[in-house]
């Protein structure tokens, strides 16, 4: 089945500002919003069954757009819209509440399991997501309703402004403004970024560039790229742990990726290889960061090793070196990839659609993010995925449906991988064999 055979209608096309006056300012943005500027919105989607609920008012719209402008007042940023400081033309966000783009639409030939056949991909990515214009519009939301009475949820929040923890506690918020009205329990976010601003001068370790990982390198793939979805068992992520010394899951799926990638590349021995991936750093400054922080609060660290060691040494071997970089994130490299990211030039251009080279790789992990709790009043999301994924040599682990996962590996896991077609199959086989 094709994405591109299917049809979505938009019926409204509206936006939502707060219930009260937002703050009318320009927030300042860290280097580490900034370095996030040219990936542009990331697409998300959700599922929604109507089958368990049986309520004439599934996914109403003007609950869900009053729980929203109620949400907006405390993350006004996302009702504001992209701009520059007139004082030193730094990108900025404008809080003018001009609000989040809400768009309803309906696809009558598709049903909740067709959508579930549908890959990360451009078309997933148009038909759910909503197309955002002008560009400076930083939260944009798409409600499609399916012919099976199911709703998709697509979401597209600007990275220039938040990372993935902090979108996740909008979406709790607005969820639980729409499921409980006045009763909602709300923890407000602090949007003070000043507490990630570069120090005076900006000093950046010695040590720093060898954890740190500031720019990847993407060119044109040779040849056609290939994503594929696998699934992984509570059982087996249990049992990879074990042969890695309870590691956590993140270490030890990485891990497995890596080596199995090394192999199937059939890399020259010698080659460095490298698996970058980004870090929160809310927990690891000293004092650390308020809770719930507001912005992006992550940048990429990376471990390295030849392609032929990486390839045949023992899984908890490689989970070890993985392990090593993010104990190795303390208050002085957090400072130093602040400052070392101000004094770099940003760099506006919109991210290449490309691959990494073959010697790296990407992973971004949502283990112990509450993507699942987002129950508007009508039961917790099904499914929740990204709904694009077009990167060569990028890995994204999640939980999978409806599956909840602290860290410690509670849960069946899916791993989104995009790379090379001629290898991914080849890829599958390999890592399960290693399960």
């Amino acid at each position: 089945m094709k994405s591109m055979d299917f049809k979505v209608q938009v019926v409204e096309s509206s936006f939502v500002t707060p219930t009260e006056p937002a703050p009318r300012k320009g927030l300042w943005l860290s280097s580490l919003d900034l370095v996030q500027a040219n990936k542009g919105h990331t697409p998300t989607i959700y599922l929604y069954s109507s089958n368990d609920v049986g309520a004439a008012d599934f996914f109403n719209v003007a609950r869900l757009k009053e729980a929203m402008a109620r949400a907006l007042v405390a993350f006004y940023p996302l009702a504001g819209r992209l701009g520059v400081s007139n004082d030193d033309g730094r990108m900025e966000i404008s809080c003018n509440g001009e609000g989040a783009l809400f768009v309803i639409a309906h696809a009558d030939d598709l049903s909740i399991e067709d959508v579930k056949e549908f890959k990360p991909s451009p078309e997933l990515r148009r038909l759910f997501v909503p197309r955002i214009e002008p560009s400076s519009i930083i939260l944009a939301i798409q409600v499609t309703f399916l012919k099976c009475g199911g709703v998709a949820l697509g979401t597209a929040l600007h990275h220039v402004a938040i990372d993935a923890s902090s979108a996740f506690h909008f979406f709790q918020t607005w969820a639980a403004f729409s499921k409980h009205g006045d009763r909602a329990a709300v923890e407000f976010p602090c949007h003070d970024r000043t507490l990630l601003r570069a120090r005076s001068p900006p000093t950046v370790h010695p040590d720093a560039l060898l954890t740190l990982h500031p720019k990847l390198i993407f060119s044109n793939p040779e040849g056609p790229l290939a994503f594929e979805v696998f699934t992984i068992s509570r059982d087996q992520v249990a049992s990879l742990k074990h042969l890695c010394c309870g590691m956590s899951t993140f270490c030890t799926l990485s891990a497995l990726i890596w080596q199995c990638t090394c192999v199937v590349r059939q890399l020259p021995p010698e080659s460095e290889v490298r698996i970058v991936f980004p870090a929160d750093l809310r927990r690891r400054m000293r004092p650390p960061l308020p809770d719930h922080y507001f912005g992006n609060a992550v940048f990429r660290l990376c471990a390295t090793g030849a392609a032929g060691e990486i390839g045949t040494v023992a899984l908890g071997s490689v989970a070890a070196r993985i392990k090593g970089a993010i104990e190795r994130m303390d208050d002085e490299l957090v400072r130093s990839a602040i400052d070392y990211f101000e004094m770099a030039e940003m760099d506006k251009r919109p991210a290449l659609r490309g691959t990494l080279p073959p010697t790296d790789m990407h992973i971004t992990s949502w283990f112990g993010r509450p993507q699942y709790d987002a129950d508007f009043g009508w039961g917790k999301p099904q499914f929740m995925s990204r709904a694009e994924s077009v990167r060569g040599g990028y890995v994204h682990l999640m939980n999978d449906e409806g599956t909840t996962d602290d860290g410690g590996g509670s849960g069946d896991v899916r791993m989104l991988v995009c790379m090379e077609a001629v290898n991914i199959k080849e890829l599958g086989r390999l890592l399960y064999a290693k399960l």
